[in-house]
């Protein structure tokens, strides 16, 4: 049985090589990141400040800002880590850990979420949420950086 201590885990694979990915994952975010999964629902754009204690930050049309979270981790091309609070208080931060690691047909993907357990009751029902948006977002981020990595090729 799965517990919200046990870290939420979501494994997939691109079809190109980690510093792609992980230059897609940072820099192109506003590019796949769904709108339905964003504060405002049509943001201007999404940025990721590329160091420890960056800012991730989408900012409306009319320069409205969100704090979504900070950088925690900035090894490219093979690691990032996240500390986001998208849609949860500040004192509900998750830590999210993703992992670029290279193989024969381009990158294994490991996303790691952990932290969820503090939220007590209510962890179970979000870690099924956020499980499900997790599955929803990465489908988008493999479409964008598969033809972004074959537009290059």
């Amino acid at each position: 049985m799965t517990t919200t201590s046990e870290p939420l885990v979501v494994e997939f694979h691109v079809a190109a090589p980690p510093a792609h990915a992980f230059e897609v994952w940072t820099t192109r975010i506003a590019t796949w990141w769904p709108q339905s999964h964003t504060i405002s629902g049509d943001p201007a754009s999404i940025t990721m400040a590329p160091a420890v204690g960056g800012r991730v930050v989408e900012t409306t049309h009319d320069a409205t800002t969100y704090d979504w979270g900070e950088v925690a981790t900035w090894a490219p091309p093979t690691r990032l880590g996240l500390r986001l609070r998208l849609f949860i208080d500040r004192d509900e931060t998750s830590e999210v850990d993703i992992g670029f690691a290279a193989d024969d047909a381009g990158t294994r993907i490991r996303l790691e979420q952990a932290g969820l357990d503090r939220l007590g009751p209510a962890g179970t029902p979000r870690r099924a949420r956020v499980g499900a948006a997790w599955v929803s977002i990465t489908t988008h981020f493999v479409v964008a950086c598969e033809a972004g990595w074959a537009a290059q090729t």
